[in-house]
């Protein structure tokens, strides 16, 4: 008899679980499935029962043979895991909505992922990270740990770093977004497309793309030239490119570049949108609430179409897919955060890098790409040295590495600026960030 796998996921009671309990229902065949661990914190103990209940009238829809169990014991959960997903919020929405507003005071990108926001989600996430990679290591050993928590390229660097965790891989729905994006743009189905992605998570390029293993590379870029083709992933706008700028860069964009070739507009429209409507983590708010109120309903059995608007299109379709490969030992690519291993030649062979790589049993085995193009390579060796050090902070609670790190960041205008923007954000998320404000002992 097969054995069935067991499943858990931290951060269980996230807006996005629906998605992935689709995942799992439509690749049951591939991926038996036996148990499906939901584990939460006491804050998200409602949301948690709340997906659950749904995740439980899916499966029983679907009419298959999985156990949910919900619980905000972590360490019951982790044990004898087969597979360990994370996808968790440190401060939940409100860590985000500071994130996002109080940079934009000093003039200074606010966003979830990038400039000072990216570098608080990070230092607050990481210590949680690794404390899950201690129970791991003790209570799942052979376990994958598959990470979507954002940043994902600097919570992946760090685990590599500061864990015993071998078996770490980082996954963003940007790539998977991008195909998407660009089957649609050339009509054909998603399967035909393939990209080879190199760089880092939010930082990558695609280096060629290919219909049926035809490479059709200049044919995107000039598709691409078009404003109302720049932008694939939900909660971007594309602004448009300079089509002189994209057809000299030559290589494919993702939604995020937006934030460092277009800097000043998109403080312009962060700006607007957070006086007019909210900063994007109070959009969010708004749309969770009235996705949960959805998820209540006790006659909905299936992943409602408006998780859509979340942002987090094709995740499901992204996490389950890598998981089942590895299982499978499919040897099929996709795009992953895992350790370069001399991948991409410009970056350090033991850090993380975002790159197509062949999935098979033993994980990720990157593509070797060798140099990323010289238009490209300067900016995603500052990103990679900005993760480095905010990785390094994060771990240590170092307050000059955290001033560091930030004044690395291509976003942020001066090492000034980098001190004052650190400093009201450590006050900020003092409750979150406990290694900066350790006792000095005497």
């Amino acid at each position: 008899m097969t054995k069935r796998i067991k499943i858990v996921t931290v951060g269980g009671g996230s807006s996005y679980t629906p998605e992935l309990v689709e995942g799992f229902i439509k690749r049951y065949h591939e991926l038996p499935v036996g148990e499906l661990w939901l584990v939460d914190i006491e804050a998200g103990k409602e949301k948690l029962e709340i997906v659950g209940n749904l995740a439980k009238r899916m499966i029983e829809k679907a009419g298959l043979p999985i156990d949910v169990h919900l619980t905000l014991d972590r360490r019951e959960a982790l044990k004898d895991a087969d597979f360990v997903t994370t996808q968790f919020r440190v401060g939940l929405l409100d860590a985000r909505a500071k994130d996002e507003r109080i940079p934009l005071k000093y003039g200074v990108l606010g966003q979830e992922t990038n400039g000072p926001g990216g570098l608080f989600k990070g230092l607050r996430t990481i210590p949680v990270i690794l404390d899950i990679c201690k129970d791991m290591e003790e209570l799942c050993p052979n376990a994958w740990l598959i990470n979507f928590t954002n940043p994902a390229g600097m919570v992946t660097e760090a685990v590599l770093r500061y864990s015993n965790i071998k078996k770490v891989v980082g996954l963003c729905n940007v790539p998977i977004g991008m195909e998407m994006g660009i089957a649609k743009l050339l009509d054909v189905d998603h399967s035909r497309i393939r990209i080879d992605f190199a760089g880092l998570n939010h930082m990558v390029y695609g280096i060629d793309v290919y219909v049926d293993g035809e490479s059709v590379k200049d044919k995107v870029m000039d598709l691409l030239t078009d404003p109302d083709n720049s932008s694939f992933v939900k909660n971007i706008d594309g602004l448009g490119w300079e089509p002189a700028f994209i057809k000299a860069l030559n290589v494919l964009t993702c939604p995020y570049h937006m934030y460092y070739y277009k800097t000043q507009d998109m403080i312009e429209k962060d700006r607007k949108n957070a006086e007019l409507e909210g900063t994007r983590a109070e959009v969010v708010q708004q749309l969770e609430n009235e996705l949960f109120e959805l998820y209540k309903d006790p006659n909905l059995a299936i992943k409602p179409p408006q998780l859509e608007k979340r942002g987090g299109a094709y995740y499901s379709d992204a996490a389950v897919r890598l998981i089942t490969s590895i299982y499978t030992d499919k040897q099929d690519i996709q795009p992953v955060n895992t350790r370069n291993n001399g991948a991409i030649a410009s970056i350090p062979d033991d850090s993380a890098v975002e790159v197509s790589c062949i999935i098979t049993k033993d994980g990720p085995k990157p593509i070797a790409v060798g140099d990323l193009p010289v238009v490209v390579r300067g900016l995603v060796q500052q990103i990679k040295s900005f993760e480095r050090v905010s990785a390094e902070a994060a771990v240590t609670g170092d307050y000059n590495k955290a001033v560091l790190a930030l004044a690395i960041n291509p976003l942020t205008p001066s090492d000034t600026i980098a001190k004052e923007i650190v400093d009201e954000m450590l006050a900020a998320h003092q409750e979150h960030l406990p290694q900066f404000f350790k006792k000095v002992e005497a």
